[in-house]
């Protein structure tokens, strides 16, 4: 009998180990621009999701995941063909994209029997009327941070200002939001995306004598506005607001003290006491030798969003229904503070202003202005009917 029962248990734990080792992990694809000016942008989206990975040992919400990690090259027919191999292979959950002009060629094939999480982009086109069951934002819509800095420049006093953006979905928007909320007088200037050399334009800023100027140019091409804008003496008269987008660590870094006075309009401020994103900010500069940008901090925090959801599913994207609710009721420790959904599957976030001044030592620092707006829903939501 005691062979027998030895015999059945021996035989439980073998099936059960097998069982263990047939579970496949949930594979993500992670579409994003690691070439380019731009490319440290995916360079840190990449690394603050896989962050969220090496912490709980290669799962999120206790499910074994694995990501896979592609380049567009910020070309969104290469983005494309990387989307429809993704998805012939199976894989049915999708993040990573940084511009919009990309995700408006991946979003189709990613959620025709899948999900899409975005870290950053959320172009106006997928937030009202077009919004999409099994597209949901853990980042920001992309009109927010724009009107959010038209709020900062009217309390600021601002009244006539020139305003910056490239020709694309996401410069668009960025102008689009910064109207609906300034009350002053602008005058608009659409660049180039990646454009490096902005001689022209600033000899325009410079005719207009506007009080401020609100330009919004993310990556390599942010970094050479705000060079170009400091030498040729403009930042010494007109001040500049601007989304964190056009002013993040690594851009402030590279800049240097012509952005000292600069005001910058955040979804997270890196100085926050929450303890999970002083847990996070630990964490990352340990892992990576470098301070987390604003693209490492909210995909951190997607990979987290994704992880709570992945956790109440119990990893079963083929159940769309019950991931898809997962999604909507999702609870977990953001590092921005509270976080929940709006009708449009965007996020219900807190906003606030800073300032680049020098600190005690003599060092470049953001300082925390004042909150914005806190637990706002963005201007697109009314109009989902998801």
């Amino acid at each position: 009998m005691k062979n027998l029962v030895l015999r059945a248990c021996l035989a439980t734990s073998l099936c059960a180990a097998t069982a263990a080792q047939a579970v496949e992990p949930v594979r993500i694809g992670f579409i994003t621009t690691l070439s380019t000016p731009a490319g440290y942008l995916g360079e840190d989206s990449r690394d603050g999701f896989q962050l969220a990975i090496d912490q709980e040992d290669g799962k999120l919400g206790g499910v074994p995941v694995q990501l896979i990690v592609e380049d567009d090259g910020l070309q969104p027919a290469k983005a494309k063909q990387i989307a429809d191999r993704m998805s012939l292979d199976g894989i049915s959950l999708y993040t990573g994209v940084i511009f919009s002009n990309v995700l408006a060629a991946v979003i189709n094939t990613a959620t025709k029997d899948g999900f899409y999480v975005s870290n950053n982009t959320a172009p106006s086109t997928l937030a009202g009327e077009k919004c999409m069951a099994n597209y949901f934002v853990g980042s920001y819509q992309n009109d927010t941070p724009h009107e959010m800095a038209g709020v900062a420049a009217n309390e600021l006093g601002y009244k006539k200002m020139v305003i910056l953006a490239p020709n694309y979905q996401g410069g668009r928007d960025a102008l689009a939001g910064f109207k609906r909320t300034f009350k002053g007088e602008v005058t608009e200037i659409y660049t180039k995306l990646n454009q490096l050399d902005f001689s022209v334009e600033l000899a325009r800023v410079r005719s207009l004598a506007p009080d401020a100027i609100f330009q919004f140019h993310p990556g390599g091409g942010g970094i050479n506005f705000a060079k170009q804008y400091g030498g040729s003496g403009l930042s010494a008269q007109i001040p500049m607001v601007v989304p964190v987008f056009s002013m993040d660590e690594r851009m402030l870094a590279a800049v240097g003290d012509v952005a000292k006075g600069t005001n910058i309009v955040t979804l997270w401020n890196p100085q926050s006491d929450n303890p999970a994103n002083q847990a996070f900010v630990k964490a990352f500069s340990e892992k990576y030798k470098r301070a987390p940008t604003v693209y490492a901090a909210q995909t951190y925090d997607t990979a987290r969003l994704i992880g709570a959801a992945l956790k109440t599913s119990q990893g079963n994207l083929k159940d769309q229904a019950a991931f898809r609710a997962a999604m909507k009721n999702v609870k977990f420790d953001s590092i921005r503070g509270d976080f929940s959904f709006a009708q449009n599957q965007h996020p219900v976030i807190d906003w606030y202003l800073l300032q680049v001044q020098a600190g005690a030592d003599g060092k470049l620092v953001e300082v925390p202005i004042r909150t914005l707006a806190t637990r706002h829903v963005d201007s697109y939501a009314a109009q989902c009917a998801i």
